[in-house]
């Protein structure tokens, strides 16, 4: 039988990495939680309740909010994580591929942020914690594009708490750095790969494979959304991991010739 008091959590991309741990944690802190992926999920955590939803269709998010509302009645913590990364310099993806990727990272968290506030203002409060990347902080060779998306979450969700703050509902980021999950090989390949750019770009993507080998579980990500999710006065943005952390640190605090040293050093290019 189903508990109406718990609060309510929507957590999209829960079928696996991030999403997934954030959902069995949620469930695990008392939660009532609903996860999404694009296609039906055949296996789920036990305890969330997994649901259909493509964040890049406007008819599909309706249906996704509506689902959850019938069923509980209520959301009272949404987290923006489905998302998808692109390898590449910035002049070998086309228009088109630079559109899809903002479409599911950017304009993804608009479609399911916009569909879930109308439910929490009528409730007067509500919590949103959008997943950013300390990619939204520093630049990232052969991934402009991608860095592009979590700058302009960045942007938003500082702007949008503002907006919301005196309505009882608080936005939250969440910076996460490089993760073990399978991202970098689910991450999509530049389009239009130019052979001027293809050493390099072999370089960052030997990189990153091996940062990511080296990276936080999703556990520690997880947490970290928990610790958003249920703290009283919230902190604007979270740092998630010790990685997330240094970065943070070094961008605010580091000359920027020094640091934009370290970062040539660290991704493999002439400083």
């Amino acid at each position: 039988m189903t508990n109406h008091n718990l609060p309510v959590a929507l957590v999209t991309g829960a079928s696996s990495g991030i999403g997934r741990v954030t959902a069995k944690a949620l469930q695990g802190a008392g939660y009532r939680v609903f996860g999404t992926s694009r296609r039906a999920a055949s296996e789920g955590v036990e305890g969330v309740t997994m649901l259909a939803c493509d964040v890049t269709d406007d008819e599909s998010v309706a249906k996704l909010i509506n689902e959850v509302l019938r069923q509980a009645r209520r959301i009272d913590l949404l987290v923006n994580n489905a998302g998808t990364g692109l390898l590449g310099g910035a002049e070998e993806s086309s228009i088109e591929q630079a559109k899809a990727l903002f479409d599911v990272n950017v304009f993804g968290v608009l479609r399911v942020t916009n569909a879930v506030l109308p439910v929490m203002r009528i409730q007067k409060q509500g919590r949103i914690i959008n997943l950013s990347s300390v990619l939204g902080l520093i630049p990232a060779p052969y991934s402009a594009l991608y860095a592009a998306t979590k700058h302009a979450i960045e942007g938003y969700s500082e702007s949008l708490d503002h907006e919301l703050r005196t309505l009882g509902i608080r936005v939250v980021l969440v910076e996460p750095a490089y993760t073990r999950t399978s991202f970098e090989e689910n991450q999509v390949r530049a389009d239009s790969p130019l052979d001027i750019y293809a050493a390099a770009r072999d370089g960052m993507a030997t990189i990153m494979r091996t940062a990511i080998e080296a990276g936080d579980v999703p556990e520690v990500v997880a947490r970290t959304i928990l610790e958003a999710a249920t703290a009283s006065a919230p902190k604007r943005r979270y740092a998630a991991g010790k990685m997330a952390r240094k970065v943070s640190l070094l961008r605010r605090f580091v000359p920027a010739s020094a640091f934009d040293a370290s970062l040539r050093k660290q991704n493999g290019l002439p400083v």
